[in-house]
């Protein structure tokens, strides 16, 4: 929305310059094609009629121009701002209270010199404005190096010195937090369920942000009028609100949307571009989209291959054979934790529980492989 209105008014802006221009380029271009044509023929009426013509035609011209530009621009404006607000959110207040303070002595000094100083020939009209400059600077920096001073000796900002001695010995943590990315956790991972059980481990640092169009997008599922689609949907949003009201890392809701992005795997991209946070996802093409567009991704499934139990050539396990391989005379047999064990001339040992030698190991995107022979007993 707040884009949107951005987008209109740079648009109206640029309308407004080209109508602007041309009014006072008419004039100009009345003399040049002939003034005296003008007002032999069409006298004043025509050269109104001109003027309107030539604001109509720069308005419309800067319009489509503008039309091209307001996307980019409000982007860029929109980035501003948020870079604003973050820095200025993250200022004490004792900090803006106090530089008001320092300006405001600072300008009131450079307003004393300013009279005398303007009287100077040359430089005395702009000498005022250089010197206001630098006092109001200078009353800031002061100000705030020597909050802690005013707060204690002069009354000023009560309870300031103690607060800043808190502050001081909090720093260390506030920032460690502040670079510490937020992670955005994307439908699909909210829907496995594994990211609840890490949260409650104590791994995961700095917030869990749920972005408003995920959650949507949840509520849509969960009134599917698919069975399973609901309940998956539903599944979703019980994980959430068990997250919120648990343990481990803090659960928070963004409500920035976007509303120019029709897709939501590319709404949670352009908020993680936004912010700088990274995407908490298992979607493998997600993974990749975010990656290849400079989007730091997590995936749970990557986590769940790394912390699988390292297996050796030559161990042993006890695995029961379920299934038949693909290649003649293999059995698959699986692990607790879902891991594939492909058993050579397994086929032949089906539904039984035998003890299995590993031969190898693969890794792939799937996840990993024990490839393994029955244990002959002598």
């Amino acid at each position: 929305m707040l884009e949107g209105f951005l987008r209109f008014f740079i648009m109206l802006f640029f309308v407004l310059a080209g109508g602007a221009g041309m009014s006072l380029a008419s004039p100009v271009l009345a003399i040049l094609i002939g003034e005296e044509y003008f007002q032999s023929d069409i006298g004043e009426f025509g050269l109104t009629m001109v003027n309107m013509g030539c604001i109509f035609l720069g308005a419309l011209f800067f319009g489509i121009i503008g039309s091209f530009i307001a996307p980019w621009a409000a982007r860029q404006l929109r980035r501003i701002a948020m870079w604003a607000e973050g820095k200025l959110g993250r200022v004490p207040i004792y900090d803006v209270v106090a530089g008001a303070f320092g300006l405001a002595v600072g300008l009131v000094i450079a307003n004393l010199f300013s009279y005398s100083i303007s009287k100077l020939p040359i430089f005395g009209e702009y000498l005022p404005i250089v010197i206001s400059i630098v006092l109001g600077y200078t009353g800031i920096y002061i100000a705030i190096q020597k909050r802690s001073e005013f707060g204690e000796t002069m009354g000023f900002l009560p309870q300031m010195a103690k607060d800043l001695a808190e502050l001081r010995e909090n720093r260390g943590k506030v920032q460690v937090e502040e670079k510490t990315p937020r992670k955005l956790l994307d439908t699909s991972v909210i829907i496995d369920g594994r990211i609840a059980d890490i949260a409650k481990t104590g791994f995961i640092e700095g917030d869990l942000v749920v972005p408003v169009f995920v959650l949507e997008e949840l509520q849509h599922i969960a009134d599917s009028a698919d069975s399973l689609k609901r309940t998956r949907g539903r599944r979703g949003l019980d994980i959430l609100q068990s997250m919120r009201e648990g343990e481990g890392a803090r659960v928070v809701v963004e409500s920035r949307d976007y509303e120019d992005i029709p897709e939501v795997d590319s709404k949670l991209v352009r908020l993680a571009q936004d912010t700088g946070a990274k995407i908490l996802t298992n979607d493998f093409n997600l993974n990749k989209v975010a990656s290849l567009r400079g989007v730091q991704v997590l995936n749970i499934n990557d986590l769940a291959n790394a912390v699988k139990p390292v297996v050796i050539p030559g161990e042993t396990m006890v695995v029961t054979i379920v299934k038949q391989g693909k290649e003649t005379g293999q059995g698959l047999a699986y692990l607790d934790d879902g891991t594939m064990i492909v058993v050579e001339d397994g086929y032949y040992h089906m539904n039984e529980t035998l003890t299995v030698e590993v031969t190898s190991a693969l890794q792939t995107a799937a996840g990993r492989i024990i490839f393994a022979k029955p244990v002959h007993e002598a």
